[in-house]
């Protein structure tokens, strides 16, 4: 079996399927690597949260290729690709920028940079590109905010994060210079920061890192890590959900409208139910066996790599009951589409965010909204990690 054969053709993304739920069992990536393929909830919670499941490893001298094209998952120098003590290390100068209680603090201000992009949607001839208007510019807006960057031209930054995911849509050479370039510009941000620091993330992980020794190679592949998750993947997110509840999901409206606490509910259940993507690139989460382990009956052997497919766990009937989310419950268990163990979602609370607010505030503003696409008509952004909608026209 290949990773084509377990990727759906290119549909609506509201109809993409996953591997059904079952014992780990070997498929192969483009690259000729196999892999073992784990699907059950249970199983993918054990390799995310088992130790003897790494990252690092996948980067060894002995490590079998996994991509095809490079991208920013490739740089083994990332917090992704660290284990132990030295990912803790590094994970801990900005770990407590993303806490409950932190991102607290920013509900007021990311509610305004809300309410003033559905200002500015209301003012557009319909029918209005919701992607342009919204679910692009939010998540980019708060990163910025959050890193000091509201200076840097945000074509640029969604230039560097199209090269960072990519999949197959650029050549190698295209994405090593973007991201020799991205590298250059992090490094000079940092250079920046440490002679005046700032009230920004950026200076406080600079002034964290420079007091426990951590080297500038580890800072810039951080920054440029977190300029692209802190916005790719929510703008991703929201923009699928939106065309779930533009044709299927529309019963779903109801509840996100009632209030920010009834849309924080509904926004988990449509993030384990609408996917980021199709696994076209990759069947799941990488890692490495680093010793002989046995998940869900099956031995999988030191040295394999393992891919677990957050997509299908989130719908293993064993959990979750089959059928369209029932956006007024509470997720009956932890939901792994943020992943779990150490390498679980940095940015997970203040995509929450953004998603609860980002819902929440456009069903109020916008109660008539209807979508001027059908699933067939839309374009979606091919050849990347995630896979979401290019351009939403809609109208109200």
């Amino acid at each position: 079996m290949t990773a084509d054969s377990i990727s759906p053709q290119l549909r609506p993304m509201h109809l993409v399927t996953y591997p059904e739920p079952a014992p780990p069992r070997l498929v192969t990536l483009a690259t000729g690597t196999p892999v073992w393929l784990v699907t059950r909830y249970a199983d993918v919670r054990r390799v995310l949260m088992d130790p003897r499941f790494d990252r690092s490893s996948l980067h060894a001298k002995d490590a079998p290729p996994l991509l095809v094209v490079p991208n920013i998952l490739d740089n083994p120098d990332g917090l992704l690709n660290q284990d132990g003590a030295g990912h803790q290390q590094l994970r801990g100068t900005v770990q407590r920028a993303f806490t409950p209680r932190a991102i607290a603090r920013w509900r007021p201000w990311v509610a305004a940079v809300v309410d003033a992009l559905l200002d500015d949607l209301a003012r557009q001839p319909q029918p209005a590109d919701l992607v342009g208007e919204f679910t692009c510019p939010l998540p980019v807006a708060v990163i910025c905010r959050l890193m000091g960057l509201d200076h840097l031209e945000r074509a640029r930054i969604r230039d560097w994060a199209d090269h960072a995911l990519s999949g197959g849509a650029h050549t190698a050479d295209q994405v090593i210079a973007a991201m020799t370039e991205f590298g250059a510009f992090a490094g000079r941000l940092i250079g920046e920061r440490r002679r005046e620091p700032g009230d920004d993330l950026v200076s406080a992980l600079v002034t964290a890192g420079d007091s426990l020794g951590i080297e500038d190679r580890h800072l810039v592949a951080l920054v440029c890590g977190l300029v692209v998750a802190g916005h790719e993947t929510t703008m991703t997110a929201l923009g699928n959900i939106v065309v779930y509840l533009l044709t299927d999901g529309n019963a779903a409206r109801t509840a996100l409208a009632e209030s920010e606490e009834s849309a924080a509910t509904a926004a988990e259940q449509l993030l384990r139910h609408v996917p980021l993507s199709e696994g076209r690139v990759l069947p799941g989460l990488l890692r490495r066996a680093v010793e002989d382990a046995e998940i869900g009956g099956v031995t999988i052997p030191a040295g394999s790599v393992v891919a677990v497919q957050t997509n299908s766990a989130s719908r293993d009937s064993d959990v979750y009951p089959a059928g369209p989310p029932d956006v007024r419950a509470p997720l009956p268990v932890p939901g792994v589409i943020f992943g779990a163990g150490p390498h679980h979602c940095l940015g997970a609370w203040l995509a929450r965010l953004e998603l609860e607010l980002g819902l929440h505030r456009l069903t109020v503003r916008f109660p008539l909204l209807r979508a001027e696409f059908t699933p067939d008509t839309i374009e979606w952004h091919e050849g990347q990690l995630t896979r979401g909608p290019l351009r939403l026209p809609v109208s109200w």
